[in-house]
């Protein structure tokens, strides 16, 4: 009887032992603590400070992060919309802007030959997407370690934290703690499920020179990166928010015009 129970707590042993072991490898710290102007219902992507923001974010993006991470669902037109990086109320068309289509241009997206049919490239234009940097999902896996770099696009609204958890990603590069081990190829970050990543550390501090002078510590390209993401997975949130405070304002308005003629109707009539 004793060798049963003490092989049965053995058994439970295991089985809470491995139950338990996920949950201990996917533990992560929270993301920081940090915010943005732009964000709540009053925050604005459009405020020229913030505006600048999103430009030093997208020059991040564009000479860092680009060379692995695509961005397929956003176009270049994008760029030029009410509240984007580089919207200009002069040009109410964003594919008339000539930033954006400057910007556009120094790309080099997929086209077809009309006359024979083969696969061509030319200059971007402000209606194409965002190219990918590989071909396909197995050249990005080939050149990176077997690690696909996810799509941009949406990655602030696809991870818990969002701006602040991709912030935390590219300041959470450290050391490994004592008894941990990386494989060839990993880096320890502690903002990452199991303190494990393939992507070497992108960021440095004076990776890039912002034209408006800004000095570009690793914190600062962090913080406009992570807004430029932001933008991206939202580039419409300008409208929308606005949309909604008029909305709000109607509403407000249309419950006191009520409540007046009920007073009205009822004047009269004793309750």
């Amino acid at each position: 009887m004793l060798r049963k129970i003490t092989l049965l707590a053995a058994t439970l042993g295991l089985l809470l032992g491995a139950a338990a072991a996920p949950a201990l490898a996917n533990t992560a710290e929270e993301p920081a603590n940090v915010h943005w102007d732009f964000e709540g219902p009053f925050g604005r992507y459009g405020k020229a400070e913030n505006q600048a923001q999103l430009q030093r974010g997208y020059k991040v993006y564009r000479e860092v992060c680009s060379s692995c991470h695509s961005m397929k669902l956003v176009s270049f037109r994008n760029l030029g919309d009410p509240g984007g990086p580089f919207w200009n109320p002069k040009y109410k068309n964003p594919n008339d802007n000539p930033v954006v289509k400057a910007i556009a241009a120094d790309y080099q997206v997929d086209d077809i030959d009309t006359d024979t049919g083969d696969t061509t490239k030319r200059p971007g234009i402000p209606a194409d997407r965002f190219p990918s940097p590989f071909a396909n999902d197995y050249a990005a896996k080939a050149s990176n370690g077997g690690a696909n770099p996810p799509d941009m696009s949406l990655l602030a609204r696809a991870r818990e934290g969002q701006g602040r958890y991709i912030f935390s990603i590219l300041m959470g590069y450290e050391n490994p703690p004592a008894g941990v081990t990386l494989n060839p190829g990993q880096h320890y970050n502690k903002y990452m499920a199991g303190g494990v990543i393939a992507m070497p550390p992108p960021l440095k501090a004076g990776q890039v020179t912002y034209d408006d002078g800004t000095p570009s510590s690793l914190e600062q390209e962090a913080m406009d990166v992570s807004a430029f993401l932001m933008w991206a997975a939202d580039p419409h949130a300008d409208d929308r928010k606005n949309t909604g405070i008029a909305v709000l304002i109607y509403l407000l308005l249309f419950s006191g015009l009520l409540y007046l003629a009920y007073r009205q109707v009822w004047k009269n009539e004793s309750h």
